[in-house]
């Protein structure tokens, strides 16, 4: 039951920012906590986590995007952000979120396999 949506992609120049915005719904066992995360997916390439966010705002990232992006989340809102600073033409790609349930403390994890609700991705242009 778990929606994950993501919106924010679009077309920038290098060095321009993004803030991208997933929005999920179906989440209605309040008993579980949830590790969440950015992946991304250029043509050709295999999907890599980008950034990720635990339960005490706890964050892990990419080598290739620290001190770029920043990963954040509203609760409140259910609503995860990653905002994407001096972008690059290596930064385009699909980007897509990902939510995994626990019932315990939800730690950071960019791996793929950590992951099991996704969204259907947005497309992110960084034109030269």
């Amino acid at each position: 039951q778990v929606q994950l949506v993501e919106s924010g992609g679009g077309s920038v120049q290098a060095g321009g920012s993004l803030r991208l915005s997933c929005v999920a719904s179906g989440f209605t066992e309040t008993r579980y906590r949830y590790r969440l995360a950015w992946f991304r997916q250029a043509p050709g390439k295999e999907r890599e986590g980008v950034a990720s966010i635990g339960g005490d705002e706890i964050t892990a990232y990419a080598d290739s995007v620290k001190g770029r992006f920043t990963i954040s989340k509203d609760n409140p809102r259910n609503t995860l952000y990653l905002q994407m600073n001096d972008l690059n033409p290596e930064d385009t790609a699909m980007y897509y979120c990902a939510a995994a349930r626990t019932s315990g403390w939800a730690t950071t994890s960019l791996s793929e396999s950590a992951y099991l609700f996704w969204g259907q991705g947005t497309q992110v242009t960084v034109s030269s």
